[in-house]
């Protein structure tokens, strides 16, 4: 390992960001989980913050590691990367009989539930105000849209029911879609760089030729505000109530994310990966193959012939090597495939998987990777492609996969139950419930959606059977998005949904051919038209990003 670091060292030439230190676990309290261990553990620290480790001696990932940390500290300084939000990882020690206790307690205190009301909703301010939490510090760790039923609104906002105006408040909660977040304090607010102060107990012995890349010096850190105080400051309080209370916290947690403390260890994160013209027509299975066998879940995929601007922005990484010419021939001479994959820590672990851009690379520091298994000899390069960053990820599916809206309809006969349940499975199909409201859907209403059909014979029964009750409309959201949702929710009649396409929503949920439990729009001129009449103030969010 020691020849490793400093071959990183003189081929990196990072002075002032790239540092390595050597600790001792029986001299140091915070090391403490890791005594009488008999392998080495690599830690590595971003700004103080210990962010990855890695056990044992394993030189290809650890080399890996170290490369992409740099690279991305350089395009934060250049100004090409948002710094990501770390999870800090928390060092317990297993043998410690109250350290469980100690553990929750603490996790605990760290919650807040914030609800993004639907007037915020509806005039397209929740990205601001997520916007605005990110960036003082606090991290959002899971979010939901969904439409509050009277009970859960009476649940959360039970201090307040004494009010006089409150039966108004619960109507006006219930009307529309809620943004529901679950936020954590992240790291206090810390000085600059130059405002570090050493703690003597954690000092440690530089080693510039040996052991980790990390920074061992804790931040001085100063009391800030909490959620609520900061809101108030912000003067966004009246869009978004804030619950800190630890006990309601906790219940909130369990009642609209059930899964979340079993998953509050996970870091989902979705990026965008390519298999370039050759790899793709040769080798397409073997490579979904392992991708689903490495825990990766393909959101969305697509064949594209890329055009000679795209494969150069693909390929910048090569652009002064004597095959770049050569490249963009073989990129633009046939189609790729573009996937969209998620999974815990997706970004890095696909880096892993994959190696470096080189073929001459790769076998020297992975020669597992795919990078070297998929080597084509007419080109030295890799073979698969993936993001670079998050940010370049969310930019790269954006581009290739663009976003498309569609309206979709829940009718009266569907119970509260079979709500979640379908909502559930919309979710699973990677749809995002931009829009949302309850509504009683009655003649001109009706119409705004259901224009097409007003002259047939059976409209009054379509009619009769929306004014039953109030009905779920919604904007769904996602590349190929119209398709997708006829295709989940299937055929027009139950009885036929149910033996073409058992799995789909009108197989289980519907009743008969009027009440076959959804609607969708036909194309997206339909799409567009209904969703413009029923979602008025209808437009995306973030225009800039389109």
């Amino acid at each position: 390992m020691q020849t490793l670091f400093r071959k990183l060292k003189n081929e990196l030439n990072e002075d002032e960001l790239l540092h390595f230190v050597v600790a001792e676990a029986d001299n140091i309290v915070t090391l403490q989980p890791f005594r009488d261990q008999c392998e080495p553990i690599f830690l590595f620290s971003v700004n103080g913050k210990i962010i990855a480790k890695i056990n044992g001696a394993n030189a290809p990932l650890v080399n890996q590691k170290i490369i992409n940390l740099v690279n991305e500290e350089k395009k934060i300084a250049a100004g090409e990367l948002v710094r990501p939000q770390y999870h800090e990882i928390v060092f317990v020690d297993p043998d410690a009989d109250d350290g469980g206790e100690v553990l929750n307690e603490s996790v605990n205190q760290l919650y807040s539930i914030a609800i993004i009301k639907p007037d915020a909703v509806i005039n397209r301010k929740s990205l601001e105000i997520k916007q605005k939490i990110i960036k003082a510090g606090f991290v959002i760790e899971i979010e939901d849209k969904r439409v509050f039923t009277e009970q859960q609104v009476r649940d959360f906002y039970h201090r307040i029911a004494h009010q006089p105006d409150f039966e108004d408040f619960v109507l006006f909660m219930t009307s529309g879609l809620s943004h529901i977040l679950v936020i954590s304090q992240g790291n206090e607010e810390q000085p600059a760089l130059g405002e570090t102060e050493s703690d003597p107990e954690t000092e440690a012995k530089e080693i510039y030729e040996d052991h980790l890349a990390m920074v061992t010096t804790p931040m001085m850190r100063k009391k800030r505000d909490s959620l609520e105080e900061y809101l108030e400051r912000q003067h966004i309080s009246q869009f978004c109530d804030v619950e800190e209370n630890i006990t309601d916290v906790n219940r909130f947690i369990d009642m609209f994310f059930p899964d979340f403390k079993n998953m509050k260890n996970l870091k989902l994160e979705k990026i965008l990966a390519l298999l370039r013209p050759a790899l793709f027509q040769e080798k397409k299975e073997d490579v979904l193959k392992i991708i689903e066998d490495e825990g990766f879940k393909i959101l969305m995929q697509r064949q594209i012939v890329l055009s000679e601007e795209e494969a150069q922005t693909l390929c910048k990484e090569y652009e002064n090597e004597d095959y770049f010419g050569n490249l963009i021939e073989k990129m633009t001479s046939g189609p790729s495939l573009a996937l969209v994959l998620v999974r815990d820590h997706g970004l890095q672990h696909w880096k892993e998987l994959i190696g470096p851009g080189s073929v001459e690379k790769a076998k020297e520091y992975l020669p597992e990777s795919l990078c070297v298994r998929f080597a084509m000899e007419e080109l030295p390069i890799n073979q698969l492609y993936g993001s670079d960053s998050l940010e370049a990820a969310e930019r790269e599916i954006r581009y290739f996969f663009p976003p498309q809206s569609t309206l979709a309809l829940l009718k009266p006969h569907v119970t509260q139950e079979q709500r979640e349940e379908i909502l559930k499975l919309i979710r699973e199909a990677g749809f995002e419930i931009t829009q949302m409201k309850e509504m009683l859907l009655n003649e001109e209403e009706a119409g705004k959606i259901y224009s097409k059909i007003k002259g047939k014979d059976f409209y009054q029964d379509v009619l009769e059977m929306l004014s039953e009750g109030p009905s779920l409309v919604m904007v769904l959201t996602k590349w190929n998005a119209v398709s997708d949702w006829r295709q989940l929710i299937g055929p027009v009649e139950p009885d036929e949904a149910k033996l073409l396409s058992p799995d789909s929503i009108r197989a289980k949920f519907g009743r008969s051919v009027l009440k076959n439990a959804v609607h969708g729009s036909s194309n997206t001129y339909e799409a567009m038209e209904s969703i413009t009449r029923i979602f008025e103030e209808f437009g995306p969010e973030n225009p800039e990003g389109n």
